[in-house]
């Protein structure tokens, strides 16, 4: 496990957004509060985005939403997101992504794989098996160890490069 906090936070005003999501078919079952869009499905809340084949939005009765987005065949779903108060973003690709609307956090797994992009310069990338980025605390943890059948580590390891901060990047 890797855990590497980072200076700013996801945009505050992204949490009391509301999804806006396109594709190309949905079926929404309003006894269960879950929507699924298929086809090209392409979700926005604030600043974040996120896309794939498949969309899945659920409500639980206390308002929170939750979201799990699946890839076209042989291709990963997207994640990104503009970073509070600095000219970043944090974008990410899995063959699973969720969004948990009640820790504020999205979790990619499988072939997971984040960027925090600086302006339009990629500064810093991470990969493992599955990556939980925290929005509220900006916080991301990282897996890289896969269980095999027997239970032990088949020796899958994280990987980053994480470029250097300037001075000035920090207090911004």
């Amino acid at each position: 496990m890797a855990c590497v906090p980072a200076a700013a936070y996801a945009e505050k005003a992204d949490r009391d957004k509301p999804f806006n999501i396109e594709a190309d078919s949905l079926v929404h079952d309003e006894l269960k509060q879950i929507s699924v869009f298929k086809g090209r499905a392409v979700l926005t809340k604030g600043s974040m985005q996120m896309r794939g084949e498949r969309i899945e939005i659920r409500q639980d009765p206390d308002g929170y939403q939750f979201g799990l987005i699946l890839p076209e065949p042989n291709k990963r779903s997207f994640f990104r997101q503009k970073r509070e108060g600095v000219d970043e973003f944090i974008e990410g690709e899995a063959l699973r992504i969720d969004y948990d609307g009640r820790a504020d956090q999205v979790i990619l797994n499988d072939q997971a794989e984040v960027r925090r992009y600086r302006g339009a310069v990629l500064a810093d990338q991470m990969t493992g098996k599955r990556i939980v980025y925290n929005n509220l605390s900006d916080v991301f943890t990282i897996d890289g160890q896969k269980a095999g059948e027997t239970g032990k580590s088949t020796g899958a390891r994280v990987r980053a490069t994480l470029a250097p901060r300037s001075p000035s990047a920090d207090n911004k």
